[in-house]
């Protein structure tokens, strides 16, 4: 009687144990998609502000037609992403193209002196900043989640109940080597 006693105390208590890193699995899973869906918030505060700021910029430079019509394919590309993967790469997409658009500006002083341009010039950078916030919030939770993920005994429970190591929000390799370079800042 005793031997059956101490097995289902041991049954017991493993339930307990492999139910708790479950929830734990769970809750960090959910973590990291209420983080992404943060970042989805203000990717929608942006790409609802572009179209303002190319038909501004159109105004101006009717011969930067190219650079507006890429703002204009990443930003849709971005809003039909249906993965996190997917607008993850979108949203870089849309980065690389909004970046162009600062370096054309500089040439337009008229531009850069309209108030209307400069609103909206303001509460992109607000987003931006925004942005960069919810992004390093994304991959924390990213982070707990794949440390949770790899970390003994979690990692036989993960397989079994189908988690996996996620992406991090990170820039592309073609991206990388113009975000490392040193800035040249010209007097």
């Amino acid at each position: 009687m005793i031997p059956i006693i101490i097995i289902i105390a041991v049954v017991v208590v493993l339930g307990f144990i492999i139910a708790g890193i479950y929830n734990n699995l769970v809750k960090l899973r959910n973590n990291r998609e209420n983080a992404f869906a943060d970042i989805d918030v203000q990717l929608k505060q942006r790409y609802d502000l572009v179209p303002q700021l190319v038909a501004t910029v159109q105004g101006y430079a009717k011969h930067e037609k190219e650079l507006l019509e890429s703002i204009t394919a990443a930003r849709s590309a971005a809003i039909n992403a249906t993965s996190i993967d997917d607008k993850i790469k979108a949203d870089q997409m849309l980065t690389s193209a909004l970046a162009g658009l600062k370096v054309s500006v500089e040439a337009y002083p008229d531009l850069k002196a309209n108030q209307n341009f400069l609103q909206l010039q303001e509460e992109l950078s607000d987003i931006e900043n925004k942005l960069a916030a919810v992004r390093r919030y994304f991959n924390s939770a990213t982070r707990e989640l794949n440390n949770a993920v790899q970390t003994f005994p979690n990692n036989i429970l993960a397989g079994m109940f189908g988690f996996h190591k996620e992406a991090m929000y990170e820039i592309e390799a073609a991206q990388r080597a113009a975000v490392e370079k040193a800035p040249e800042i010209k007097f």
